[in-house]
């Protein structure tokens, strides 16, 4: 039986993949590894067919014409067949004693029949620039090692967030959850991280530094000149983000899963008026795209409008003139980046 299923988005990889791929083989046959070659144009293929070759019982291997990251997500999460669904980028790789104790873990929640329907761990990246590494953990936030649920979990403030790396999810619930990722745009992570949270009934945290990244490539989506750049991906995505759940069907969860749920909507709002205003160029535009993002909520449901307007981490932006909200946003919004993810 497949604990995990892995699924290993690749675009050109080939400089980077094997020390990816490497890091998830050590689970063995416990592993089901899906490499997803997402059109690339280098010797990322070759690479994975090779693996596939060499281990065909761990590795599967998808080649499809370019959708993006999430497409790829996508295609590894149609033919899995684990217990489990995690995402790892392929220039990052996992840690192999987290890694041990995580299968240790499922393995003996399946003996016990008493799965979780999300396993959260804790991810660290190490910044390329000056060689010093974060820990993004959760230990002040959920008890270790005890099944919960989002009750039990405690409040997150602005800097903190539950994000893709650090989350598992049971495949089966995954999947009834319904979540489909858009192809050819960035950030999806954002929908991935959220959309499935009405289907978690148990969670259950592992205090262990699973996932690790470098963070400070240029060519990272995450850089700030990309993320500048590419604002509009990110006014794609907070659409998709508030059009998801209503504010009512929110407000009807239970007490802790509501909180978080407006919290991270709420935070990546924030992010998006960031992407928004960060920018120096095409600033008709950005004013325009601006206005027109709360517009779209707006029509679509007035009261998380105005949550998000008025009643959330938002509210200092939309206040602000257009020239100080951009130097108010990069200067707040620098001081607690690095606990986001983003280094």
């Amino acid at each position: 039986m497949k604990l995990i299923s892995f699924a290993v988005p690749c675009y050109n990889s080939a400089e980077y993949m094997r020390k990816c791929i490497d890091s998830l083989l050590v689970g063995g046959e416990s592993a089901e590894i899906i490499i997803v070659n997402d059109g690339s144009t280098d010797k990322t293929a070759e690479i994975a067919d090779e693996y596939q070759a060499a281990y065909p019982s761990i590795v599967k291997v998808i080649h499809k014409p370019n959708g993006g990251h999430g497409s790829g997500v996508n295609a590894g999460l149609a033919a899995a067949q684990g217990l489990y669904f995690k995402v790892v980028d392929s220039d990052d790789w996992v840690d192999e004693e987290a890694y041990r104790v995580i299968l240790d873990t499922i393995s003996r929640h399946a003996e016990e029949d008493n799965l979780p329907d999300l396993y959260i761990s804790n991810f660290v990246y190490s910044r390329l620039y000056d060689s010093k590494f974060h820990t993004s953990e959760y230990t002040d936030k959920l008890k270790a090692g005890v099944m919960c649920d989002f009750s039990d979990m405690k409040t997150f403030r602005f800097s903190r967030m539950l994000l893709m790396h650090s989350l598992m999810y049971n495949r089966e619930m995954l999947v009834a959850s319904g979540m489909v990722l858009p192809e050819h745009t960035f950030y999806v992570d954002n929908i991935y991280s959220y959309m499935p949270l009405p289907y978690v009934e148990k969670v259950f945290y592992i205090d262990v530094d699973f996932y690790r990244y470098y963070i400070g490539r240029s060519d990272q989506s995450v850089s700030q000149n990309n993320m500048f750049a590419r604002y509009e991906q990110q006014i794609r995505v907070m659409k998709i983000l508030t059009d998801l759940y209503s504010y009512d069907y929110i407000k009807g969860l239970s007490k802790g899963l509501r909180k978080y749920m407006f919290h991270a909507l709420s935070v990546i709002m924030t992010v998006t008026i960031y992407f928004i205003c960060g920018g120096k160029d095409n600033v008709k535009a950005r004013k325009a795209a601006y206005k027109e993002l709360w517009t779209h909520i707006k029509n679509r449901d007035g009261k998380m409008y105005r949550k998000l307007k008025y009643r959330s981490y938002p509210l200092v932006s939309v206040i602000l003139p257009w020239r100080l909200r951009r130097f108010v946003n990069i200067k707040v919004y620098n001081r607690f980046r690095k606990k986001l993810y983003l280094g």
